[in-house]
C-alpha cells in the first residue's frame, strides 16, 4: 500500500540556460484527436533542475519528475542523451 509511484520520464531538448541550475526543457508529444483522429503534435516548455550546470542549448536530454523545488520547478535532469555539436557564435 504504501509503494511509491512510478515516476515520469520525458526526453526534450534544452532551450535555455540562462538561469543558473536551472534549464528551459521543449518535450515534444504527439497524439491523436479524439473526435477526428487527426495526429497533433504540441510542444511544453518545462522548467528543470540541473545541480552541476552540465548542460546547454540544444542538448538533448532526459528529465524525471520529482517533488517540487520552486514555485515553477517539478522535474529533475537525469541525463545528457546527445550534445550539440554546432556552435553558436
Amino acid at each position: 500500500m504504501s509503494e511509491r509511484r512510478k515516476r515520469k520520464h520525458r526526453m526534450g531538448v534544452v532551450v535555455n540556460d540562462k538561469n543558473e541550475k536551472t534549464r528551459q526543457v521543449s518535450v515534444d508529444r504527439t497524439y491523436r484527436h479524439s473526435l477526428y483522429g487527426r495526429v497533433i503534435r504540441s510542444k511544453t516548455k518545462i522548467a528543470v533542475h540541473d545541480e552541476k550546470d552540465m548542460s546547454r542549448v540544444g542538448d538533448a536530454v532526459e528529465i524525471m519528475e520529482s517533488r517540487p523545488l520552486s514555485k515553477t520547478k517539478r522535474w529533475v535532469l537525469v541525463r545528457i542523451l546527445d550534445r550539440n555539436v554546432e556552435v553558436i557564435e
